[in-house]
């Protein structure tokens, strides 16, 4: 399908399947969580991000981890140790998103659902 007479046309295609992981509640936040931190531990994920529960943090970083967005390396330590980081996949988004984050902070009445110890 050409679309040359509309300049502004795009094409969602792409998006599908992608739309179902990113529109959850949780992930952006969890992405950019992660990006600005560059890593992060599962406790500290906790929390970073109010009102996400353990399960549903376990949950999203499971599907994030299948979706190839965040890795998970575990260390032969005692007591264990885990951290998450972006993967290059998860570095574009998170890149991606910014714009939407800049947006979004401009409306001005939105709520928190972070701690965001990095900008105490």
């Amino acid at each position: 399908m050409t679309l040359n007479h509309h300049s502004n046309a795009v094409c969602l295609c792409p998006l599908d399947g992608v739309i179902e992981t990113i529109g959850k509640k949780w992930t952006l936040l969890l992405v950019n969580e992660i990006g600005n931190h560059g890593s992060l531990r599962y406790n500290d994920l906790l929390e970073e991000l109010k009102g996400i529960s353990p399960s549903t943090l376990a949950s999203m970083l499971k599907e994030l981890q299948k979706e190839d967005i965040i890795s998970r390396e575990a260390f032969n330590e005692i007591p264990p140790r885990v951290e998450y980081t972006l993967t290059k996949r998860g570095k574009e988004l998170r890149t991606a998103i910014i714009p939407i984050l800049k947006w979004a902070t401009k409306k001005g009445n939105f709520k928190m659902h972070c701690n965001c110890s990095l900008l105490k």
